[in-house]
């Protein structure tokens, strides 16, 4: 299961989002906002293969994206740990006098290190709040989005893959480099003291063969 895109929105006004990949889902997005109803409540709707998954709470919308659909536990902890995060951040009264993507600047980079904190399987904190709002999901509240949009509002969602392939591929690159760096230096370090070791065994065969520290043997030998 992987988050490939978060918003924070009053509204259908966006205060912040990020997405780690391409595609037309912004757009969409849009579209899904203005059939998310304003008081508190929290849904997960079924697009083609991907899901939405959204709590409202006192105006402000926090929203996710996510590829699999019977996985709500980590997009339910992120929106969570999203709102915590932002309301921590800004205040209430600031997101509900807010224009379109006040927030954006500083808040995506949030959304950002929160996404790529639950895609590589980190833990959930509020568990318990979690779990309450996947009961509150199971009680018929996953939809298909036909069921909100109108005849012929539906578009075909697009989702660059290749760029979340890509950014895997990079980070295992990065690992495999700090396994190689990781291996030289042990390389390197196991050779210095095995060098080390033969000088100093050396040296003590030199020091018992010359008579001592003072190399009195040697001396008069020369």
């Amino acid at each position: 299961m992987t988050i490939v895109y978060g918003l924070v929105s009053r509204e259908r006004q966006v205060l912040a989002e990020y997405t780690s990949t391409s595609g037309n889902f912004p757009t969409v997005t849009r579209m899904l906002l203005s059939k998310i109803p304003s008081e508190d409540g929290r849904m997960t709707y079924v697009y083609d293969d991907y899901v939405f998954h959204y709590v409202v709470e006192d105006g402000i919308c926090y929203l996710c994206m996510s590829d699999e659909k019977n996985k709500h536990r980590q997009p339910f902890a992120f929106l969570q740990d999203m709102k915590s995060r932002f309301l921590s951040q800004y205040g209430l009264e600031a997101a509900q006098r807010a224009i379109a993507f006040t927030f954006n600047e500083e808040f995506s980079t949030v959304i950002d290190e929160r996404m790529e904190h639950y895609n590589s399987g980190g833990a959930v904190d509020n568990i318990d709040q979690v779990k309450n709002d996947i009961d509150r999901v199971k009680e018929g509240m996953v939809q298909n989005i036909e069921k909100v949009l109108e005849r012929g509002e539906k578009i075909e969602l697009l989702v660059d893959k290749t760029d979340r392939l890509n950014q895997q591929a990079f980070r295992f690159e990065s690992t495999s480099r700090n396994l190689r760096k990781h291996m030289q230096w042990r390389r390197v370090r196991n050779i210095a003291i095995v060098s080390v070791v033969l000088m100093v065994g050396v040296f003590i065969l030199v020091v018992q063969g010359c008579g001592g520290f003072d190399f009195n043997r040697c001396r008069r030998q020369s």
